[in-house]
């Protein structure tokens, strides 16, 4: 994370382009899922709710994309 400051005034922020964000909650998978390409909801550590495949489970880490919070991959 980046501040931009001009004295003691905040003039901007700048976020990196992706996080690694723990899942704390999501439903189970169901086996066979993988192959269908859906998606279901995962709140992450922060409280961001993301769609994201079936195959992810609760304590996995994800990589984020800041600028839509989607999901990009495992991280």
């Amino acid at each position: 994370v980046s501040i931009i400051m001009f004295g003691t005034e905040t003039l901007g922020v700048e976020l990196p382009n992706t996080v690694d964000l723990e899942v704390k909650e999501t439903e189970p998978g169901i086996k066979g899922d993988t192959s269908s390409g859906g998606s279901k909801p995962a709140t992450m550590e922060t409280g961001l709710v993301v769609q994201v495949p079936f195959f992810v489970s609760e304590g996995d880490v994800l990589t984020i994309n800041t600028s839509d919070g989607t999901y990009i991959s495992r991280a």
